[in-house]
C-alpha cells in the first residue's frame, strides 16, 4: 500500500505542478502523460478488487477485417510461463485458422474464454497476465466482469463493412474498413493459449464432438454425420472404427435408420459467414457480365509434356501455371482490365496497377481462399509453380497469412481437374474488375485444311473453355472482348510465355 500511495502522490503532484507552472498546452499533456502507466495499472487494481497487480490479455485483431474470433486450442495454462514468439492459442479469424503468438514476458494466471468459444469480439478480455513470482492462485475465483467485461458485438453494418475489405485498408479510402482501436487497458498485449481441452480448433464442423483427423477425414468421404456418432476413444473423441461402426449399423437398420433426422444444421463458421457477406455484395455491386471463348491447348500441353520431362524432378509445372502467366501478359497488353473501383478523398477513382498480381482460388475444407502471386509478370514459369503449390497447402491447412489473401488485381478459378466441368462463370472477387474462369480440357475434333484422296479430314484438338467475368463499371464489353483475344493468343502461342 505504501507503493500505491506513493503512486497517488506523484501522480496528484504531477498533476499539480502542471496547472501551476502556465506551461503550453502541449507541454502540459506531456507532463500528465508521462505518469500515465502507473496510474493506469492502478486503475486496474482498483477495478479488480483485491486481485494482485496484473495485466488483461484481450481478444487480438489478427487481420484487418476481423471484428470477432472463436477460441480454439491453447498452448499453455494457468501456472505456466510466457515469453515472447510463444503460440497461446489457435484463434478462428474470418479468412483463416491462426496462432496467435505472444510478445511479452510473464505468467499466465487465468483463461477467461475456454476453447470452442464462438464470436468473440475484438478487444473482450481472453486471458490474465501476470509478473514472476506472483500467486497465480488468487486468480482462481478471477471472472471476465473483473477484466471489464465482454466489448460489444460489432454491429451488422460494422461487419459488412469490414467483410468488403479484400485488401488491406487505406485510411484515405472511404470504402475501406475504420481501423480497429485497441482498448488503451492493457489490453493490447497478446493472447493466451491454455490446455483447457487440447482439441483442435474444429471449423468446417460442429465443435460439439472431438473427433481424430483421421476419423473427420472419413466421416467427409462416407458422409456419415458427426453429431450422431458416439465417441469410444479418450475422452468421448471420435474414432475411424467408431465412424466405420456407424456406417455399418446405417446401413443394415434398414427402416430404423430411415427414422432418424431429416436434416442436420452445422454452425456457420466465421469465414463461411465472410464469404457469403462478400460475393453478396458482389452480385449487388458489380454490374457484371460475362464473355466466353474457347481455345486450343494442345500446344500449351505439348509444351508443358516437354519440359517437364527435361526437368530431372526438378520441378513440375501445371496447365494452371501456364494460365497464370497467360493472364498476367494478357492484363500487360489490356491495363485496363487489371484495375479496381476506388473511393478515395470523397472521389470515385478507377485505380489501374502498374503490375498483375493475381488471385488463384483455392478450395479448402472451410471455404475457398484466394493467395497472391504477385507481380506475375517479372515471374518465370518455375517460379510461379512453386508459389501457387507452397499457397495452396498452407491454405488448405489454414496458415496463410492476411497479408498473402488480401488484394490482388484479378483472379483465376479452375475447375480443369473435374472433367465434368466443360464452363462455368464465377464471381468476381471486389474491388477487382474481373475473374477468369477455366473448365476442363476436352478432346475435340475439328476439320482439317488440307483434302487428301478427295476426302476431307478431321484432327483432334484439346480445347478449354474461359469465361470471365467483368465489372462494367469499369470494363465495357469491347475492352473485355479485346482481353479475351490476347488471352487466347498467348495460350494458343505458348512460346510468348518463355520470353
Amino acid at each position: 500500500m505504501a507503493a500505491v500511495r506513493i503512486a497517488r502522490a506523484s501522480g496528484q503532484s504531477c498533476l499539480r505542478n502542471s496547472s501551476l507552472t502556465g506551461l503550453s498546452i502541449p507541454r502540459a499533456r506531456g507532463a500528465i502523460l508521462r505518469p500515465a502507466p502507473a496510474l493506469g495499472a492502478l486503475a486496474r487494481y482498483y477495478a479488480s478488487k483485491s486481485f494482485p497487480a496484473h495485466t488483461v490479455i484481450s481478444m487480438p485483431a489478427l487481420s484487418p477485417t476481423m471484428t470477432a474470433g472463436n477460441i480454439g486450442a491453447w498452448q499453455k495454462k494457468a501456472g505456466d510461463t510466457l515469453a515472447p514468439g510463444d503460440v497461446l492459442v489457435e484463434i478462428e479469424t474470418d479468412k483463416a485458422q491462426m496462432d496467435f503468438e505472444f510478445q511479452e514476458e510473464g505468467v499466465l494466471a487465468k483463461v477467461l474464454k475456454e476453447s470452442g468459444e464462438k464470436d468473440v469480439a475484438v478487444g473482450s478480455p481472453i486471458a490474465v497476465m501476470v509478473e514472476e513470482g506472483t500467486d497465480v492462485s488468487a486468480f482462481e475465483s478471477f471472472t471476465v466482469d473483473d477484466a471489464g467485461g465482454d466489448k460489444a458485438p460489432p454491429s451488422s453494418g460494422a461487419k459488412q463493412e469490414a467483410a468488403d475489405a479484400s485488401e488491406p485498408p487505406s485510411k484515405d479510402t472511404d470504402s475501406a474498413p475504420p481501423q480497429k482501436q485497441e482498448p488503451s487497458s492493457g489490453a493490447g498485449i497478446q493472447a493466451q493459449e491454455s490446455d483447457s481441452t487440447g482439441g483442435k480448433l474444429e471449423t468446417a464442423l460442429s465443435r460439439a464432438p472431438k473427433i481424430s483427423p483421421a476419423a473427420q477425414r472419413l466421416a467427409l468421404e462416407k458422409g456419415v454425420p458427426i453429431g450422431q456418432v458416439k465417441g469410444t476413444g479418450p475422452g468421448g473423441q471420435i474414432t475411424k472404427s467408431d465412424v466405420e461402426k456407424y456406417k455399418g449399423a446405417a446401413s443394415a437398420g434398414g427402416a430404423a435408420a430411415t427414422a432418424g433426422p431429416e436434416f442436420v444444421d452445422t454452425p456457420a463458421t466465421s469465414m463461411r459467414k465472410t464469404i457469403a457477406q462478400r460475393l453478396t455484395q458482389s452480385k449487388n455491386q458489380s454490374p457484371d457480365y460475362w464473355v466466353s471463348s474457347t481455345v486450343s491447348v494442345s500446344k500449351l500441353l505439348k509444351l508443358r509434356a516437354a519440359l517437364n520431362a527435361s526437368a530431372n524432378g526438378a520441378y513440375k509445372l501445371s496447365v494452371n501455371d501456364f494460365l497464370v502467366k497467360a493472364i498476367a501478359i494478357a492484363c500487360q497488353k489490356v491495363p485496363a482490365v487489371n484495375s479496381s473501383w476506388r473511393e478515395e478523398g470523397g472521389q470515385t477513382v478507377i485505380r489501374q496497377f502498374n503490375v498483375v498480381d493475381v488471385s488463384v482460388a483455392v478450395a479448402t475444407p472451410i471455404g475457398l481462399m484466394t493467395p497472391i502471386v504477385k507481380n506475375v509478370g517479372a515471374l518465370g514459369l518455375t517460379s510461379i509453380s512453386s508459389q501457387v503449390k507452397d499457397f495452396a497447402k498452407r491454405a488448405r491447412d489454414g496458415k496463410l497469412k492476411p497479408e498473402e489473401y488480401q488484394g490482388g488485381s484479378i483472379t483465376i478459378s479452375n475447375m480443369g481437374a473435374n472433367d465434368a466441368v466443360d464452363r462455368f462463370s464465377a464471381i468476381i472477387n471486389p474491388p477487382q474488375s474481373a475473374i477468369i474462369a477455366v473448365g476442363t480440357v476436352k478432346k475435340v475434333a475439328v476439320p482439317v485444311e488440307y483434302v487428301e484422296e478427295g476426302k476431307e479430314s478431321v484432327a483432334w484438338d484439346e480445347q478449354i473453355v474461359f469465361t470471365s467475368s467483368f465489372d462494367h463499371k469499369l470494363v465495357d464489353g469491347a475492352v473485355g472482348a479485346e482481353f479475351m483475344r490476347e488471352l487466347k493468343k498467348v495460350v494458343e502461342n505458348p512460346l510468348e510465355l518463355m520470353l
